[in-house]
């Protein structure tokens, strides 16, 4: 039998164009999901080739490309993510051009009955969806590079390359098992809808619809272009001659020397009260505000106004935890004097634990309240994400889950019909295999290499239990409610309490536990949203697993290249004046290390420590729900209640730091002008090119960036010194303490 390789499609034997309404199948034999109903077709067309060679060049070049460019751009002050919608939408012409030009001739593989071709027909949905599932491997995100990154950049340790590269992989590809396990209920059920693939559906429906271009405007095409090359050719002022302008201050441009306004003012290390940017980076920083819904918008702006303008001066002027002993905005660590938390004292050198007389001799670690109570609220949060869940959709999801569970003994939905009739399914030995391998790898990354990472083979099982229980219910809640529960704290608190002062046992054991778990969720909506579209499940496997291993290389080759390449990265302390390289994520990666690894939870959030009092958000953040839940249920007339998420408001700030306040000012400006003015006013214009506009402003700036570095920035030209050149708000009296037994340089005394 002569298949392709080039267009690899594990259909079974070809049929005919099938469609709902040729079955003869009524609304209720469809889909039970009425918004799948309105937006995924009942149709495919298994003759059209996925796999192709278009899809390989494409997709491969997009995952690294993006994975590279996020990478790149974690390291900066201001950092940016680009999403796969970027490669959705420029892929869209590349593979149109790539169907004109390329030979149609097919080339027969030696030695086999396998052929393939360049060009098997028009650029198809198919392959569109498939690339962008390629693109968003790179574009997703690799969390155990901050290991590598503190190892190297903030404890000046070194670690094996190969250890390093065994972590990034193990830590993305474990997933895999767990997604083989749940994915008949997470995936072949039709009561798992996964509400955010109905977006990304949508985009390619719109996509691949007939672009005309209207009377006196711009094709979709045409409208990228001209935005891409504006945000291109205009970041090079905050990048490189002004960049100031991402984040200006009023009231320090007025008030130069006195702390109490520029505390107020700045927007990097205070309140942002009068702040601003002028920088399209700042303003994505914390996430798109064009892609962001209005009412959660509008959620996140209401709890940023609670923690920074009313908890966040009580208690800092209250001087709750000796809040004015510190900075009112910082990530970083203190002791109890008011300095900088002085590792190296509590550190044992030689084994990298704590050095317990050390610690007792020197200083319990204190934070800046603010960063202190990002920690509670991250307790309240996880805390209010159950409440609120099993309040406002307990028995939907309950009910859907009897009904998935029901269904995988009964009929399918149309989609699953399709896709059981016209395609071969993945096996389960395929993941299986996977997960033992990957374990294998993960236990020798661990245990080998002098045991560099310092966790132990019974705390990577460990992990690898608490992934894959947290996997099939925090799965059925995001498929069903599009709310993800983080185990991020929950991970470092256990390890924290039960192998303390271990800071990169502590790490390494939130990577596996957490990142494993939500790796399994991403690929089961992306299994989903093939099966929306009609995919081969192979192909959909072959391109997550190439792409998440060659989007894992590529993260971890551009740290480590980094890394070694930039002098005193993420130093700022010794970096010149406007250096990017200050590397804000990874800064509070290392802090979460001190805070769970170093000294941990027993000496910080019990009586032991200064913030037991902390534990109390896990209380306040499981009743938080309930009056908006119930004041719903009395005024059900009432539709904003509804729309009022207690979980989105407590966690609204977890951002911060690495966020600022600049940030969310500007993020919230951008957002209520395009997702609220800009989406009622002019719905039309909004629904052809908000999405694109969205891309092609990040795509212009990632491309000047990376051009910026290395024809001028890694060769160290820069333009002469002035006001412009500093990466700051000009605010500096904003990171000074107000307590009067505080001195510190460059600091105003108090007295």
């Amino acid at each position: 039998m002569n298949s392709e390789i080039g267009e690899f499609n594990d259909s079974k034997e070809k049929k005919p164009h099938i469609s709902l309404e040729q079955e003869g199948v009524d609304e209720e034999n469809d889909c039970p999901i009425e918004q799948v109903r309105l937006t995924v077709p009942p149709t495919d067309d298994p003759s059209l080739p996925a796999l192709t060679f278009r899809t390989w060049v494409i997709g491969l070049s997009s995952c690294i490309v993006l994975a590279f460019l996020n990478k790149f751009f974690g390291y900066r002050q201001n950092s940016l993510s680009i999403s796969s919608v970027t490669a959705q939408i420029i892929s869209l012409p590349l593979g149109k051009f790539m169907a004109k030009v390329l030979p149609t001739t097919k080339f027969k593989v030696p030695l086999t009955n396998w052929s393939f071709s360049l060009n098997p027909g028009p650029f198809n949905l198919k392959e569109h969806v498939l690339i962008t599932i390629f693109a968003n491997s790179g574009s997703g995100g690799v969390y155990a590079v901050h290991i590598v990154t503190i190892v190297r950049a903030f404890y000046h340790r070194q670690l094996h390359p190969v250890a390093a590269w065994l972590l990034a992989q193990t830590t993305q590809m474990l997933g895999y098992g767990w997604a083989g396990i749940f994915r008949n209920i997470l995936v072949d059920s039709p009561y798992m809808w996964w509400p955010e693939n109905m977006i990304a559906v949508s985009l390619f429906r719109a996509l691949h619809e007939k672009d005309v271009r209207p009377k006196g405007g711009l094709t979709r095409l045409q409208f990228f272009v001209v935005v891409f090359v504006s945000s291109f050719a205009y970041y090079i002022i905050p990048a490189y001659f002004a960049p100031s302008l991402s984040s200006i201050s009023i009231i320090c441009l007025i008030f130069k020397d006195k702390i109490f306004p520029q505390q107020l003012g700045s927007g990097l290390h205070g309140m942002g009260i009068g702040s601003f940017g002028l920088d399209w980076s700042t303003v994505s920083f914390i996430g798109s505000p064009i892609s962001t819904p209005g009412f959660a918008i509008l959620n996140c702006l209401f709890g940023f106004f609670l923690v920074m303008y009313v908890m966040t001066p009580l208690t800092y002027f209250g001087n709750v935890y000796n809040a004015k002993k510190f900075p009112i905005f910082s990530s970083s660590t203190f002791d109890a004097h008011g300095n900088r938390y002085n590792i190296s004292r509590v550190l044992n050198e030689a084994t990298f634990n704590l050095d317990l007389p050390g610690y007792k001799g020197y200083s319990k670690l204190y934070l800046s309240v603010f960063f202190a109570f990002t920690y509670g609220l991250g307790f309240a949060s996880l805390s209010a994400t159950i409440t609120h869940v099993s309040l406002y959709h307990g028995k939907t999801i309950w009910a859907l889950w009897r009904k998935a569970r029901n269904s995988l003994h009964g009929k399918l939905d149309v989609h699953g019909r399709l896709m059981k009739t016209n395609y071969e399914t993945v096996p389960n030995w395929w993941f299986y295999t996977i997960l033992g391998v990957v374990f294998l790898l993960a236990l020798w990354a661990c245990e080998g290499f002098d045991k560099q990472l310092q966790l132990p083979w019974w705390g990577l099982i460990m992990a690898c239990a608490m992934a894959m229980f947290f996997t099939l219910p925090i799965g059925i809640i995001q498929a069903t409610t599009n709310q993800q529960i983080g185990l991020n704290i929950i991970t470092e608190m256990v390890i924290g309490y039960i192998y303390p002062g271990k800071p990169l046992a502590n790490v390494s054991f939130k990577t596996y536990g957490y990142i494993s778990m939500s790796q399994a969720l991403g690929f089961l909506s992306d299994f989903k949203l093939g099966h929306y579209m009609k995919i081969p499940p192979k192909s959909m496997f072959i391109v997550q697993l190439v792409g998440t291993m060659v989007a894992s290389s590529v993260y971890f080759g551009t740290a480590w290249s980094l890394l070694t390449s930039v002098r005193d990265i993420c130093d700022k302390s010794k970096l010149p004046p406007g250096s990017p390289w200050t590397c804000p994520n990874d800064e509070v990666f290392y802090n979460a290390s001190i805070i769970w690894g170093i000294i941990g939870p027993l000496r910080m959030f019990t009586n032991q420590g200064v913030y037991g009092a902390m534990n109390w958000w896990f209380l306040v953040g499981l009743v938080a729900p309930i009056p908006t839940y119930l004041l719903g249920r009395k005024y059900p007339e009432k539709k904003w209640i509804r729309l009022i998420n207690v979980p989105l408001i407590l966690g609204s700030t977890m951002s911060m730091p690495p966020a600022r306040a600049v940030n969310y000012i500007m993020w919230g400006i951008a957002g209520i002008f395009f997702n609220i003015y800009v989406f009622r006013v002019q719905k039309k214009w909004w629904a052809r090119h908000a999405y694109v506009l969205d891309a092609a402003l990040n795509s212009g700036i990632a491309f000047l960036a990376v051009l910026l570095f290395f024809t001028l920035q890694s060769k160290d030209i820069s333009v002469p010194a002035w006001w412009g050149l500093d990466a700051d708000d000009h605010c500096p009296l904003a990171t000074c303490p107000t307590d009067p037994g505080v001195v510190v340089k460059g600091c105003p005394v108090i007295h």
